[in-house]
């Protein structure tokens, strides 16, 4: 048995896999913005470790049962446990376990057990300047939802896998298989601070019995007011739009998250420039509403029609996470201490 850490900015996933099946998980709503908080990594550690604890406790498992644990996401930026650096794409799936960092040290991981670390990726853009930074992008987790999709789904090649969660990212795999870069805003978590800090949370709140909605005609306004007077109006609007037109909060909340989705166009025309064929399957990765919308806008607003593949479900997005971590564990030649007992 070993365990699976995805661990992000704000969430912490846990794992526990025996013969590639899942036997348990655990997650807590903290990541290593702890350490940005605090200043140290102190807290990231007792949280990592008290949640995995909890987790074999709660399934009648010891420290001792685990292997070893491999952690992908910011866990391993200068904010997470350890800094692994980047590998600069295009990148093979492989080299990702090639490249992976053992550690069995408890001032690094704080429990008695050989940790992997899987390194992030970013893009090939030679000597950074401010003319190319457009170019310019990092992933970290990313990397291992990319090798999921890529196990689970064996999309047909080139393929681009965009991820809505708390940013965009877009990112290609190339004919040969590779991870050949990522290009991503950072509109998922401007969204949540839409929400949480001005009043237009006000105006988009579904009361119960309310869902969510589609309507292109309120996409089409949208993206027409980005256009024509940018995304921070065009957020505005939508308090406007509450005390002047007969419209309900499901409508609102469709027009403020479709005008993200405007905005985040502007990602494929950069991803074109930096060179990603977008010509073959399309895979969108996140809530169903929010993968229906930009599918619409890449569609109408890009031109590009083919059919796009859509994974909404929590449990098929967790899938990916595992699947790729999986991949590249059974691929990792694993020193086991002695001392540790397995």
């Amino acid at each position: 048995m070993f365990a699976i850490i995805d661990c992000g900015s704000t969430a912490t996933r846990i794992f526990l896999l025996r013969d590639n099946d899942v036997i348990a998980k655990k997650e807590t709503p903290n990541g290593v913005n702890l350490s940005a908080s605090s200043g140290n990594n102190q807290l990231l550690k007792q949280m990592i470790a008290a949640c995995l604890s909890e987790l074999l406790q709660e399934n009648n498992f010891r420290l001792e049962d685990i292997r070893f644990a491999i952690a992908s996401g910011m866990i391993t930026s200068n904010l997470g446990l350890k800094e692994i650096p980047h590998l600069v794409a295009p990148v093979a799936i492989d080299d990702l376990a090639k490249f992976a960092r053992q550690y069995n040290d408890m001032t690094i991981f704080p429990l008695p057990i050989p940790v992997v670390f899987i390194p992030g990726i970013k893009n090939n853009i030679g000597t950074a300047t401010w003319e190319n930074m457009r170019s310019m992008d990092l992933m970290r987790g990313e990397e291992t939802q990319a090798i999921g999709v890529l196990a689970r789904y064996k999309p047909e090649l080139p393929c681009t896998i965009i991820e809505l969660g708390s940013t965009t990212k877009i990112i290609h795999i190339d004919r040969a298989g590779r991870i050949a870069g990522s290009i991503t805003s950072l509109s998922g978590q401007v969204y949540g601070a839409v929400l949480k800090e001005t009043f237009i949370g006000s105006s988009v709140k579904l009361t119960d019995g309310q869902s969510d909605i589609f309507s292109p005609e309120i996409l089409q306004h949208a993206w027409q007011s980005v256009q024509n007077s940018g995304l921070l109006r065009t957020i505005l609007l939508t308090r406007f739009i509450q005390f002047s037109l007969n419209t309900t909060a499901a409508d609102r909340k469709l027009f403020c998250e479709s005008a993200i989705a405007a905005d985040d166009m502007k990602l494929i025309d950069d991803a074109k420039q930096y060179g990603f064929d977008l010509t073959g399957e399309i895979i969108l990765v996140g809530n169903e509403n929010r993968c229906r919308i930009y599918h619409y806008m890449i569609e109408h607003s890009q031109g590009i029609s083919q059919a796009a593949r859509q994974i909404t479900a929590r449990e098929d997005i967790d899938r990916l996470v595992i699947d790729g971590a999986n991949y590249i564990a059974n691929r990792l030649a694993i020193t086991v201490p002695a001392t540790t007992g397995v």
